[in-house]
C-alpha cells in the first residue's frame, strides 16, 4: 500500500460549485461532443482527399499519427464535467466503492472469459480515471484490483490524482 497521502480519498467538492459545474456540463458537453465529431469528420474528410498525397514517402504514417494523437488527448468525459451521480453522491465513499468494485469485476470477468476460451485478453487500456474513485481513493483501487488479480501497470505511470493505471497479473497454469 502506497502511504503518500495523494493516494486516499479527495476531499468533497463544494456543493455548489459541483451545481455549477454540472450545469455547465449540462450546457457545453453537448457541444463539446459535436465539435469532436467535426473534427473527426474533418480528418475523415481531409483523408480521403490527401489519398493523393500517399505517393509522398511517410504522410500515410505521419497522418495517422495525427490522428492517434488526436484520439490520446481528447476526452469523451473532459474532467471540468459533472455527472448527475457524482451530483447526488459526492463524498459518500460507498458509492464510488461499489463503481470501483463494479468496473474491476467486469473488466476480470471479461478477462477470465478470455482465458476460458483460449482468446487473447481484450485490449487495454485499463484505466481508472479519479471520477470513479474520488471517494475511496487511489489506494482503495490498487487494493480491490490486487484482490482480483491486478497490479499497477509498470510500462504507464499512474497518477493517484488523475488515473490509475493497471495490468492484470499473468496467469500460472
Amino acid at each position: 500500500m502506497h502511504h503518500d497521502a495523494s493516494w486516499g480519498p479527495l476531499p468533497p467538492r463544494s456543493a455548489f460549485w459541483l451545481l455549477i459545474r454540472f450545469v455547465l456540463t449540462v450546457l457545453l458537453l453537448p457541444l463539446w461532443w459535436a465539435l469532436i465529431v467535426v473534427i473527426f469528420l474533418g480528418f475523415i474528410a481531409f483523408g480521403i482527399v490527401a489519398e493523393i498525397l500517399t505517393v509522398i514517402p511517410g504522410f500515410e504514417k505521419g497522418f495517422l499519427g495525427l490522428i492517434d494523437k488526436f484520439g490520446d488527448s481528447v476526452a469523451v468525459w473532459p474532467a471540468w464535467c459533472v455527472t448527475l451521480p457524482e451530483l447526488r453522491h459526492e463524498g459518500d465513499a460507498a458509492f464510488y466503492r461499489a463503481r470501483v468494485d463494479n468496473r474491476i469485476a467486469a473488466w476480470t470477468s471479461k478477462e477470465l472469459a478470455a482465458q476460458k476460451a483460449k482468446k487473447a485478453p481484450p485490449p487495454g487500456p485499463y484505466d481508472v480515471c479519479v471520477r470513479v474513485y474520488r471517494g475511496v481513493g487511489a489506494g482503495y483501487v490498487l487494493e480491490a484490483a490486487r484482490a482480483r488479480g491486478w497490479e499497477l501497470s509498470h510500462d504507464r505511470p499512474s497518477d493517484p490524482l488523475r488515473v490509475v493505471r493497471l495490468r492484470r497479473l499473468p496467469v500460472t497454469f
